[in-house]
C-alpha cells in the first residue's frame, strides 16, 4: 500500500493526473433541462467507444443546453434528413456525450441505452461521443481535442474499453463521420484508453 501511495505521489509532482476514475467536468441531463426519453429504449453495456461529428456548421453563439435541447426536440420527433431521407422518432438524443465548440461537455442520452444512428450500424454496446463541427473540413479547436480526450480516457478506465475499440463512426457504417481531422486524433485517443 504504501509503495502505491509513494507512486502516486511521485506521478503528482510531476504533473501526471492519476485520478482516471474521475469523469471530467460534465453538463448533467437535468442541467440543461433534457425532456424524459420517448417509448422504450435499448438496454446495453459498452464495450465500444466510437466518436461522431454533428457535420454541422460550428454555433459558438449558442450555449450547449440550447444545443442539447434542440438535437433532443429533433431526436424524438419523425422528420426528414437534409438527404431527404426519414429518420423515425428516437427515444432520446443519438449520442451519450456532447462535445460543444467551447469544449463543454453535456450528458445526452443515459448511457445505460444503445444510442441511435441513420446509418446501417447497430450502436448497442457502443459509448458514442459527438464533437461539434465539420471535421473534414473544419479542425478541431484545442478545447474540444482536450474534452475527447478526457471523456475517451475516462469511458475507456470506467468500462475497460481497450484502445482498438475506441473508433469512428465510419469504421462501422458507409459515412465520412467523425471527419478526416477527427481522425488524426486516434492514435493518441487509442494510447489513451490502454
Amino acid at each position: 500500500m504504501k509503495r502505491i501511495v509513494i507512486i502516486a505521489i511521485v506521478l503528482c509532482a510531476a504533473g501526471i493526473h492519476v485520478d482516471a476514475q474521475k469523469a471530467p467536468p460534465i453538463i448533467s441531463r437535468s442541467d440543461w433541462k433534457a425532456n424524459a426519453p420517448v417509448g422504450e429504449g435499448k438496454k446495453h453495456k459498452i464495450k465500444f467507444i466510437t466518436i461522431h461529428h454533428t457535420g454541422t456548421k460550428l454555433r459558438p453563439d449558442l450555449t450547449i443546453e440550447t444545443k442539447l435541447k434542440n438535437l433532443q426536440a429533433f431526436s424524438q420527433r419523425d422528420d426528414k434528413l437534409s438527404s431527404g431521407k426519414f429518420k423515425p422518432a428516437w427515444f432520446d438524443v443519438p449520442y451519450h456525450y456532447y462535445i460543444a465548440v467551447d469544449g463543454k461537455i453535456a450528458e445526452g442520452r443515459q448511457i445505460d441505452y444503445a444510442g441511435d444512428t441513420n446509418t446501417e450500424y447497430d450502436p448497442a454496446g457502443h459509448a458514442l461521443v459527438v464533437v461539434e463541427g465539420s471535421f473534414d473540413t473544419d479542425e478541431p479547436n484545442a478545447a474540444q481535442v482536450g474534452s475527447l480526450k478526457a471523456i475517451v480516457k475516462w469511458l475507456a478506465k470506467k468500462y475497460k474499453v481497450k484502445g482498438d475499440r475506441v473508433k469512428g463512426h465510419r469504421d462501422y457504417a458507409k459515412t465520412d463521420c467523425p471527419g478526416s481531422n477527427i481522425e488524426k486524433l486516434f492514435p493518441e485517443l487509442r494510447k489513451l484508453a490502454r
